[in-house]
């Protein structure tokens, strides 16, 4: 898959916009110009629906491909087709280091790669604890991220509630690095706080967009306690859809 995707992902890409998210509601997007259009780049949604994943992909212009929970790929029609789309499984809960190693890879080849920081879906008022994954393959791989709000989602298909239209919005913030936020800070914690840092802008976008969520606040690097440099390891894996 090059940055545009297989003619088969934008083609359902196509479809998702324009016929499932027209009905549901409408889509629209804003921030489209700080995605990079080429290299490695880090997508890290807010998860408050199981259409994030496609409202994220449907935003941008380029493909992405990204990690889901392995339950998905069981069924035997939406396992295949998430599967052709770029999605690859992940055990969330567990160390994967096969789907952690496949993250790096793809990023390592210059792809665009969509992880939920939380880990999980959350119910769109309180943002869940970020899982410290993100960190690692930001460092690792050199890649931005690029922190995403979703907006009505959460209505159209939330956690526990039924499906209805409502309007939805993906709005792209600006790159984080992690050299540039975490310079000079110990290992240990510099994965805790770039990944909060990360989420305080994921908040801030939803809160921009008209979600009003709230979250822990974002140590500073003052307020962290020494740590002594710490190898990652594979638990530390970013959750899946």
């Amino acid at each position: 898959m090059n940055e545009r995707g297989t003619t088969w992902y934008r083609f359902i890409r196509w479809l998702a916009k324009n016929l499932a998210f027209a009905a549901w509601g409408g889509l629209r997007s804003e921030g489209n110009e700080q995605i990079p259009t080429t290299g490695p780049v880090i997508m890290a949604p807010v998860h408050v629906s199981h259409l994030d994943p496609p409202a994220v992909a449907c935003g941008m212009a380029r493909a992405i491909t990204f990690m889901a929970k392995e339950e998905l790929f069981k069924p035997p029609i939406f396992g295949p087709l998430i599967r052709s789309l770029g999605a690859f499984p992940v055990r969330r809960g567990k160390s994967d280091l096969e789907a952690i190693k496949f993250a790096i890879e793809l990023l390592q080849q210059g792809r665009a790669v969509l992880v939920f920081p939380e880990g999980q879906r959350g119910d769109g008022v309180t943002l869940g604890e970020p899982n410290t994954g993100i960190s690692m393959l930001a460092k690792r791989t050199g890649a931005p991220v690029i922190p995403v709000g979703v907006v009505g989602t959460h209505l159209a298909f939330g956690k526990g509630r039924k499906p209805k239209r409502a309007r939805m919005k993906v709005l792209y913030g600006a790159p984080i690095r992690f050299e540039e936020v975490c310079q000079g800070m110990p290992d240990r914690e510099a994965r805790t706080y770039f990944a909060q840092y990360v989420m305080e802008r994921i908040a801030e976008l939803c809160r921009a967009g008209g979600l009003a969520v709230t979250t822990a606040p974002c140590r500073t690097p003052q307020a962290e306690s020494p740590a002594a440099p710490e190898k990652s390891t594979a638990a530390e894996h970013p959750g899946g859809v």
